[in-house]
């Protein structure tokens, strides 16, 4: 597998056009433009690992043939390792036409694709048509004339990796979900969660000074919606619109109670974070509890950092 790498997201700002493209394709002008696509991951928390074999990316023209790209240098990647803005280059610099593209798909060995639980057993991931059709992201994508695009594929992990009963097929399946960003167009949010004061907070710890309602050896996550002022809501995607973009896991320091937690790959805007304790499950609908919520402006090419939670 390929080094892994930071993204330090750049400070100029993108037109509105979003490209993605590949080689080995023509277009009516003639005229082309490069482009690099990587991989990022909004984490699950309840896998140690999710190892997804890569053996190609297909790039669609809307008025050209599929352009296909071998990944055999990319391999087999642990999606759970790509967090915090870390990516995995799928394709770097590739000359496209220029024009309008509306699909990619990323062709999955499926035989190569494995999960790891905690207690160290490894379990199968069934990949529906990944090594037939793929996993897809449909939309229409511009690539300009004469210019470098640097593009992300957001592959939101915690949300597409499900265990239905009765699956005969492996003992979990992924759904993917995924979203394509233009590294010139996003931000980043980063924070801290100060677990003491939570509970000095809220008042509810037993007698290990532990909260009563979180899940044992369990740090909590970040919770990100977009928009301002959103009610907080669990993973559950057959609730309403306000399902979160993404589940942040957070990150214990030395001190032991304060944590640190980085949203990468926001689009500029308003969004909503909230904190939990709490584990969610994608597949139910629960009550969560959560603290510190509050309304964050994410600029592109910028850091932004979010009050302390909970909030002094």
């Amino acid at each position: 597998m390929k080094q892994l790498s930071r993204v330090f997201v750049v400070s100029a700002l993108a037109s509105a056009l979003v490209a993605c493209g590949g080689s080995g394709g023509s277009s009516s002008s003639g005229e082309t433009g490069s482009v690099s696509v990587g991989l990022t991951d909004a984490p699950t928390m309840e896998l140690s690992s999710v190892n997804i074999a890569f053996n190609a990316i297909r790039l669609k023209p809307a008025d050209g043939d599929w352009l296909e790209f071998n990944l055999d240098e990319t391999g087999v990647v642990d999606l759970l390792t790509l967090q915090g803005g870390v990516t995995e280059p799928l394709i770097t610099n590739e000359e496209v036409p220029a024009g309008v593209y509306n699909e990619i798909r990323l062709i999955i060995d499926t035989d190569s694709s494995t999960v790891t639980t905690p207690d160290g057993g490894t379990g199968t991931l069934a990949v529906p048509s990944g090594e037939q059709s793929g996993l897809k992201l449909k939309g229409d994508f511009v690539v300009a004339a004469d210019s470098s695009n640097n593009f992300t594929i957001d592959f939101d992990v915690r949300k597409s990796i499900v265990n239905p009963p009765g699956n005969a097929l492996a003992d979990y399946m992924l759904k993917p979900v995924l979203r394509l960003v233009n590294n010139l167009e996003v931000g980043e949010i980063e924070g801290t969660v100060d677990y003491t004061n939570i509970v000095q907070t809220r008042g509810t710890a037993d007698t290990n000074g532990e909260l009563t309602d979180c899940s044992p050896n369990y740090e909590g996550a970040v919770y990100v919606y977009e928009g301002a002022d959103v009610q907080p809501i669990d993973l559950n995607v057959t609730r309403d619109g306000t399902n979160p973009l993404m589940v942040v896991p957070v990150t214990a320091q030395e001190s032991g109670s304060l944590y640190e937690w980085t949203a990468a790959f926001l689009t500029e805007g308003q969004y909503t974070i909230a904190y939990s304790c709490q584990l969610d499950n994608n597949e139910t609908d629960e009550a969560l509890e959560f603290d510190g919520q509050q309304n964050v402006s994410v600029v592109a090419g910028e850091t932004t950092v979010a009050d302390p939670i909970p909030q002094p």
